[in-house]
């Protein structure tokens, strides 16, 4: 039986969750992700549940520690919670899904006590192998109050009986059970070579909820590494256009 939280999300684009435990209630959450805690809150950080656990949790791409926050005072006290990169926080009512949820890797935030993270894997060859960040997932288990961070923003999809989805795998931040889920071949020499989008996409088909994210990390990661490689090289070719490479490497003290 998972502790009844309340909570509060906080901001825009750079979101935080706050929990707002009573007396003897906890919070568990991935480490390093706690923002301020009030005085009554106790910090406990473990494998939760044993060094197996722990390891399974490297897996999914999360620590090999998770840390309990306890309400050790004698009235409510608060504990924030902070998403690591620029998106959104969800809120998932794990008993109104038949008490369990499927999230991506690393989507996983905080949880009431009584949840348990672990992991799962898809039951297709073709999904395992070219699944990406969709190949390891993890599945939320309990009747209580989870959170799942995305990046940019958030679409959320109610599939009916056989409706299908197609979606870049990164993409894909978390979705009901009941969806089926696997990977395909988006097929076409011009598609695979220039579209860009890469070679396979993750297809699901309904019943369900599905979460999809605009920017995931990864994406946004790309992006990053490629502009700074654009800037180095760009400034390394146009100090070599005033005399070469030698003049440039003299100015730069190399």
């Amino acid at each position: 039986m998972s502790d009844v939280i309340d909570h509060t999300i906080i901001g825009d684009d750079l979101q935080l969750v706050e929990i707002e435990l009573d007396p003897g209630e906890a919070v568990r959450a991935e480490a390093g992700t706690m923002m301020y805690m009030e005085n009554g809150i106790e910090m406990q950080t473990g494998t939760g549940g044993g060094v197996f656990k722990g390891l399974k949790r490297m897996i999914t791409g999360e620590s090999f520690f998770i840390t309990s926050f306890f309400n050790r005072g004698k009235g409510k006290q608060h504990v924030a919670f902070a998403a690591p990169y620029p998106g959104k926080i969800i809120p998932l009512d794990l008993s109104t899904f038949g008490g369990s949820f499927i999230v991506q890797k690393d989507g996983f935030l905080c949880a009431a006590q009584g949840i348990e993270i672990n992991v799962t894997f898809t039951k297709r060859l073709g999904t395992g192998i070219f699944g990406g960040e969709g190949f390891i997932l993890q599945r939320l288990d309990g009747d209580g109050m989870a959170f799942v961070h995305a990046g940019g923003t958030i679409v959320e999809k109610d599939l009916a009986n056989g409706e299908m989805l197609r979606v870049d795998t990164g993409c894909l931040v978390a979705f009901a059970p009941s969806v089926r889920y696997d990977i395909k071949f988006i097929g076409g020499f011009k598609n695979a070579l220039f579209g860009g989008e890469g070679l396979f996409l993750a297809t699901l088909t309904g019943p369900g909820k599905v979460y999809l994210q605009s920017l995931p990390f990864s994406r946004l990661a790309d992006r990053i590494l490629a502009a700074a490689r654009f800037k180095q090289t760009g400034e390394q070719k146009g100090v070599a256009g005033l005399g070469g490479n030698i003049l440039g490497n003299i100015i730069s003290g190399g």
